[in-house]
């Protein structure tokens, strides 16, 4: 006999949807989620309290372990990061904004596949020093480049990133995902080896990898075809004849 299971306690989940899409402060919204779910479970108020009380007491050294690496790589970039990253690469003939980022997805995806998953992200390493890599790549063939290719470029950067990231470490046998689907498929009696589930998400890993390569390939003729058709319509104007002045 099945027991009927209550989906009121998901409710805590549409609080934070709604409230991040108002834009409201995080704290106060996970914080609103965490009350709503708690009173729709119908927990007592000193239980709901006390489970709070716990789970910032387990995870207050949390912030300190984020906040050491933002504060060393903000002490880098006041002290020229990103200006020594545009010019070690500018000296790189061949470069292109496209061939800098391949080359990053590539480390991206087999570090995570080893288990390596701290070794790039957005604030440590994107935003330092991919982003304004593959930004003087496309400066110096095309020079004048503009703001819309210049957000273009740092947004596929970013993207780069989530790529290789989340592909590449569905292949990590120890993944916490796969551990996950192991433990379900267990309690369902099905028992599954985590390896064989790791090499079933090399296949994924591989499809994603050409379609964000090849997506990065676009994105130099995309600056390419641009940039052209802005010097081309710059020309006709330079070349169209002046209005004349004056009575017929």
């Amino acid at each position: 006999m099945q027991t009927a299971v209550s989906l009121w306690p998901l409710l805590g989940v549409a609080v934070i949807v709604v409230g991040f899409l108002l834009r409201a402060h995080p704290v106060l919204v996970v914080a609103a989620a965490c009350f709503t779910t708690g009173f729709a479970a119908m927990m007592p108020v000193e239980a709901l309290l006390a489970s709070l009380g716990r789970a910032f007491v387990k995870t207050r050294n949390l912030p300190l372990i984020y906040l050491l690496p933002l504060a060393a790589i903000g002490l880098l970039e006041r002290y020229g990061l990103r200006e020594h990253a545009q010019a070690a690469i500018a000296r790189v003939k061949a470069a292109t904004a496209g061939r800098i980022l391949i080359v990053y997805l590539t480390v991206r995806e087999l570090s995570a596949a080893g288990g390596l998953t701290s070794l790039g992200g957005h604030p440590n390493m994107v935003r330092p020093l991919v982003a304004p890599m593959a930004e003087a790549a496309a400066e110096l063939r095309h020079p004048g480049l503009s703001e819309r290719l210049r957000q273009r470029v740092r947004a596929m950067a970013a993207a780069t990133d989530n790529v290789g990231l989340f592909f590449g470490e569905d292949i990590f046998v120890a993944f916490g995902a796969i551990v996950l689907m192991q433990t379900i498929l267990r309690g369902e009696g099905i028992e599954v080896d985590p390896l064989h589930v790791a090499m079933w998400g090399i296949p994924t890993a591989v499809t994603a990898y050409i379609i964000h390569a090849w997506r990065l390939r676009r994105l130099d003729r995309e600056i390419e075809r641009e940039l052209l058709a802005a010097a081309g319509k710059a020309a006709a104007g330079a070349a169209a004849p002046l209005p004349t002045g004056g009575q017929p």
